[in-house]
């Protein structure tokens, strides 16, 4: 609510705002968090790291998509071009008979990422558990 001044003849309303109450919640506020600030203890965040894996796979099958988005599939020393509906197939083939397979998905910096989730995805609606990102650091 505007403030009535009455000077000489007329009354007229102050049309600025008083800062002083502002002031004073601000300066409290200041105190406030300069007081309780150094009683405030760090906290200590773990952030996972890469060593820290329950167990190393027993074998790496790697699904690599190039520019062109094409797929290969590295199993060892082995390398063959596959399509995306014989990826489940074929990884469930190579993963008979050992029990700790991962399957690691490299794409070219160039793919889209679309073409990275559908093969994941693809792999995860078969059944394919251990399914994981291939992450290279550039020299």
């Amino acid at each position: 609510m505007a403030a009535v001044v009455s000077r000489g003849r007329g009354r007229r309303t102050i049309n600025e705002i008083n800062m002083v109450p502002f002031i004073d919640v601000m300066l409290v506020l200041l105190i406030i968090f300069m007081v309780t600030a150094p009683l405030i203890a760090p906290s200590m965040i773990d952030l996972p790291s890469v060593g820290k894996a329950a167990s190393q796979p027993d074998q790496v099958i790697q699904i690599v998509i190039g520019k062109d988005e094409a797929l290969q599939l590295k199993i060892k020393d082995n390398t063959s071009s596959i399509s995306l509906q014989a990826i489940t197939s074929a990884v469930k083939q190579a993963q008979a008979g050992v029990p700790n397979t991962a399957v690691v998905i490299s794409a070219d910096k160039a793919v889209k990422y679309e073409a990275v989730v559908r093969v994941m995805d693809t792999l995860q609606r078969a059944g394919i558990v251990r399914v994981g990102l291939s992450v290279q650091l550039a020299p």
